[in-house]
């Protein structure tokens, strides 16, 4: 088939290149535009960019894909069906309407739970034990398409946002390649969304990993581990941030006597955490300023001790 792909971070190569692979033409890839990241604001392209530059694709980089000017661009390059792995703008409906099979949707959550842009960090969150990929018939709505094919992927004990990420990631890119032949033939019967189990999560932000001690320590390990590697969950120690990288929830269910936030044990390579219900215990930390370090490596060098309090920015 001739496709014109749609993609921006690491989450989306993976499909271009299955693609690729498999022997479908891809005429355009089109991607967000190159921007200044980092403390030099050194300009980097996207992932998807660097793939396509690779394989010698055109490649569009409209600042607002919905002008008229953009949609016109699109027009000029041949395409059976258009395909969207996490380009982070909205397609407008003359967009819809241009190729033969619509635009189709590869997104990292079985659908209709998990709508919208963060549905890989929430899932871990939220403590699901199964999340996937669905390949969607794209609509006017955000992620309220028709399903066309769905896969199931496990989300392990330890999992973190990253290495779901990976495993999402492929599984994509595995299911786009066997469904387009099925569309192609018209071989699918498209099942409408359920509203009434939809969830949608919104753009995590920096905001989003601030720790709360009041909670229960099952919900912050989720935490720490579904927003690793970004934005990271963090907490504050006299004015400067500590991210946490690993830990483990204990005692879940037992109301502790000492105030959430406070170190009730340092021992020789973790401390733990008083919370709302249950303990932190804390492997990996990173103190504002410094390296990820493990906590026997971060412990060797500072003064914490029992007694101490976590979670104040002041």
């Amino acid at each position: 088939m001739k496709i014109i792909y749609m993609g921006t971070p690491d989450f989306s190569v993976g499909a271009l290149e299955s693609l690729i692979l498999a022997g479908h033409e891809v005429t355009a890839v089109v991607t967000q535009p190159d921007k200044a990241k980092g403390r030099g604001g050194q300009v980097q392209c996207s992932p998807v960019k660097e793939c396509a530059v690779r394989h010698g694709l055109p490649v569009l980089q409209p600042v607002r894909i919905k002008t008229p000017e953009s949609i016109e661009e699109l027009r000029k390059y041949e395409a059976d069906v258009y395909v969207v792995a996490a380009f982070g703008q909205i397609l407008p409906s003359q967009l819809l309407a241009i190729p033969k099979f619509g635009c189709i949707n590869i997104h990292a959550s079985l659908l209709p739970k998990y709508r919208g842009a963060a549905p890989i960090n929430q899932c871990i969150i939220d403590g699901e034990k199964e999340t996937g990929v669905t390949i969607m018939q794209m609509d006017a709505g955000v992620d309220t398409g028709d399903i066309l094919a769905q896969k199931k992927v496990i989300i392990e004990d330890k999992e973190t946002a990253q290495t779901l990420f990976d495993k999402l990631s492929r599984a994509g890119a595995a299911l786009i390649v066997e469904t387009l032949p099925f569309i192609e033939r018209g071989e699918i019967t498209p099942i409408r969304q359920d509203g009434r189990l939809a969830s949608h999560v919104k753009m995590m932000d920096k905001s989003a990993g601030k720790i709360d001690w009041t909670r229960d320590a099952a919900y912050i390990e989720r935490l720490v581990r579904g927003l690793n590697p970004w934005p990271s969950a963090f907490t504050f120690y006299q004015g400067k941030s500590v991210k946490i990288w690993r830990s483990d929830a204990l005692n879940p269910e037992v109301v502790n006597t000492a105030e959430p936030g406070t170190l009730i044990a340092v021992a020789k390579d973790f401390f733990d955490v008083a919370c709302g219900k249950g303990i932190l215990r804390v492997y990996e930390l990173q103190l504002e300023g410094k390296r990820r370090m493990d906590t026997k490596s971060f412990l060797l060098g500072s003064q914490w001790k029992a007694g101490m309090r976590l979670g104040s920015s002041d």
